[in-house]
């Protein structure tokens, strides 16, 4: 029995953050984990630029609510159900990823969870585990799961070195560049391809 486990953003869903700053018109939120390795410096940063602009949850709502999954990502999700266990494993939070979520029919997500004041601000963030990626691999390791992953950012490369095939998909260049022991793919098609390959071996 073979997983699939995906990033979420830039995988199968926009960057959530780039579309805040871009309705915002606030660009210190484009940095996201394809430009800092360091999530726990990301995420503190974006927590005082929501706070010194008052933005509160509801107003992030109104920008998710408007996006739609990546061309061709439900149809590659399908794909991939009808081949393996599909686990979407992203450093997002529930509270953000429940109306993409439905649009991608519901997929496992393993994700973190906002803390939230009674106002909507969002005040703190809770990390489910750290370097949780790649302890959810490790774990379907030690359940005997075979795993191939795919991911496009700093906090992927974990858990696709920890699978017994990891896929990078539309990643920056300063990622292809720092990994270059994984195969580069920027559609679908590449990426069916390389699960199917994966698989082969496994």
């Amino acid at each position: 029995m073979i997983f699939a486990c995906l990033d979420l953003e830039g995988v199968l869903v926009p960057e959530i953050w780039i579309n805040v700053a871009e309705r915002t018109g606030i660009d210190a939120l484009r940095i996201t984990t394809r430009d800092e390795p360091d999530y726990d410096v990301l995420m503190t940063r974006r927590l005082e630029i929501l706070a010194e602009h008052g933005l509160r949850l509801p107003d992030l709502h109104e920008v998710i609510g408007s996006l739609s999954p990546l061309e061709g990502a439900p149809a590659f999700l399908d794909w991939l159900r009808d081949r393996f266990q599909v686990l979407i494993l992203s450093d997002t939070f529930y509270e953000f990823a429940a109306p993409l979520m439905r649009q991608l029919g519901q997929p496992t997500l393993l994700c973190h969870r906002l803390g939230i004041a009674e106002d909507g601000a969002i005040r703190d963030y809770h990390i489910r585990l750290p370097d949780q990626k790649r302890r959810a691999v490790q774990a379907l390791h030690e359940l005997e799961f075979r795993v191939i992953a795919a991911g496009d950012s700093y906090n992927d490369t974990t858990m696709l070195s920890e699978a017994d095939a990891g896929i990078l998909f539309c990643p920056p260049e300063n990622v292809i560049r720092e990994f270059p022991q994984f195969p580069v793919t920027r559609d679908y098609e590449a990426l069916r391809r390389e699960f199917e390959a994966a698989a082969g071996t496994l």
